[in-house]
């Protein structure tokens, strides 16, 4: 590969972690073709950008950004590296890899993540990415729970209105009787 074409795949790179909040750096060392195909397939059909880089390209890319990727030289950025983006979900990939792993087992191993600037390092931690909401359902939860004291007292003020008119209807026929 001429510097060129390496450069040009660094500003993608580059670009892409900047465009992401979410990334995941993967380890398919020992997938069959078949498998890689499957995999590629499922990444499409869930909206999850997979691509193959080399570890060297990954780091220079990475070294371009604000953020320190660091921690991720010594123990992520080793071996075959592939690299999923999602532009909307930090949990898409886990539950994809984690979904992938249920038909073929010891395939595909999570090396590391980045979730809006958080990183987690290891394939033990593909259960708590998997549990990770997404901005839109936090912001859904604070309002669920912001609306709903709000809603008991309208709820309690409607009802007592009903009951208050119950009652002065009853009153006023036992006078009119």
């Amino acid at each position: 590969m001429r510097r060129e074409e390496k450069e040009v795949i660094i500003q993608d790179l580059t670009d892409k972690f900047n465009n992401n909040p979410y990334f995941y750096i993967t380890d398919a060392n020992g997938m069959t073709v078949a498998k890689t195909n499957k995999f590629r397939r499922m990444c499409f059909e869930r909206g999850v950008d997979y691509q193959v880089v080399k570890n060297t390209l990954i780091r220079k890319a990475l070294e371009a950004l604000e953020m320190d990727y660091s921690s991720f030289n010594d123990t992520v950025l080793t071996g075959f590296s592939g690299i999923m983006f999602h532009s909307e979900s930090g949990k898409a990939p886990a539950s994809l890899i984690k979904d992938f792993l249920r038909e073929n087992k010891e395939s595909i191993k999570l090396k590391g993540a980045s979730i809006d600037g958080g990183l987690y390092i290891g394939h033990d931690q593909l259960d708590a990415l998997t549990t990770i909401k997404s901005k839109d359902e936090v912001i859904g939860d604070i309002i669920g729970l912001l609306q709903s004291p709000a809603k008991n007292v309208i709820g309690a003020l409607q009802g007592g209105g009903h009951k208050l008119a119950g009652i002065l209807k009853t009153l006023s026929e036992k006078e009119a009787a």
